[in-house]
């Protein structure tokens, strides 16, 4: 199964989900000795990635009896197997692109039919139909980001605690060259959320594609307030320091000294939470010999380089007996 924007759905977890709910259709009664054998038979193929199989008999499922509660869940089904039969590289041939057409039309009869079930796994795709739905309007398949636009703010609606759908027409926005409406989303879906992670770290991610650096450190210090034990918020701002003071070729030396003192510090606080935490003395590391780098005095740089190569060969250390008990 494919992925889309801001989701991490596997083909496995799906599958599964379509066993478990053809687990839970077959002890029901469908309308229909036909529609039965086709919805089971379709879920087989389906599960084997045979989806032109699989739609042919998800269609004879639906058309048995369109209204079935047991076999719901086939209009998702039905989409996601004609949205795997499309090829991006095929686009503009009239079949091809029918698929695709097929699909939405499809995805939003599931988003419509499963969405108002009282079962929570129906409700599970009737939500994934609508986040597919918009991934379908995305650049690789329909290109319509217009149509996409209604969908996303619908689904934050109607469940604004989901920071997914937040990111999603965040990134849509920012794709379209909307900066201002995808840094609302981005501080809305932090807004929805403040305890969540994720909120600061996209937040910070956006800024930094946008190259507003001082935006970007200030998100993650504000996760890092909301986590101050939390070793890897520390160590996130030293490396967004050391990414900075090593590629930006516009810093002067001191603003390079500065960031780099400035990612010193947040890299010790997470080794100070963490006294083995093998990424933060790498990226210690990083940032003495970027420091050496500006050095003018021998011995210090030389001092600084071997404080730099002893938490490398420590950070190894770690690593290897941390393998070595798994």
């Amino acid at each position: 199964m494919r992925s889309f924007s801001g989701t991490s759905h596997s083909w496995v977890a799906v599958a599964a989900l379509a066993s478990t709910i053809t687990f839970a259709a077959g002890c029901g009664q469908v309308n229909g000795l036909k529609g039965r054998k086709a919805y089971k038979d379709a879920n087989t193929a389906y599960q084997a990635q045979d989806y032109k199989k699989a739609a042919e008999l998800y269609k004879t499922t639906v058309a048995a009896d369109p209204d079935a509660k047991e076999t719901l869940p086939a209009y998702f089904f039905l989409a996601n197997s004609l949205d795997n039969l499309y090829k991006p590289s095929k686009k503009g041939d009239p079949a091809n692109d029918q698929l695709m057409q097929d699909a939405v039309a499809n995805y939003q009869l599931a988003a419509d039919k499963l969405g108002a079930s009282d079962n929570p796994d129906y409700k599970k795709l009737g939500k994934l139909s609508l986040q597919y739905l918009v991934a379908a309007y995305g650049a690789d398949k329909l290109n319509d980001p217009g149509k996409a636009e209604p969908v996303l703010q619908s689904m934050i609606r109607n469940d604004p605690g989901d920071v997914a759908n937040y990111f999603m027409l965040a990134r849509l926005y920012e794709d379209a060259g909307v900066y201002d409406e995808a840094e609302r989303m981005f501080i809305a879906a932090k807004d929805a959320r403040p305890n969540d992670a994720s909120v600061y770290t996209s937040l910070a991610s956006f800024y930094n594609r946008q190259g507003r650096f001082d935006k970007t450190i200030n998100a993650l210090e504000q996760r890092a307030q909301k986590e101050s034990n939390n070793p890897e918020a520390w160590q996130t701002i030293a490396v967004y320091y050391q990414d900075e003071a090593r590629k930006d070729s516009r810093l002067k030396d001191n603003e390079k000294r500065d960031y780099i003192g400035k990612g010193l510090a947040a890299v010790d606080k997470a080794l100070t939470i963490k006294p083995d935490y093998a990424d933060a003395m790498t990226y210690k590391g990083l940032l003495l010999r970027l420091e050496a780098n500006l050095e003018k005095d021998q011995k210090k740089q030389e001092a600084l380089l071997k404080e730099a190569k002893d938490l490398q060969d420590k950070s190894d250390e770690t690593r290897k007996k941390k393998a070595a008990g798994a």
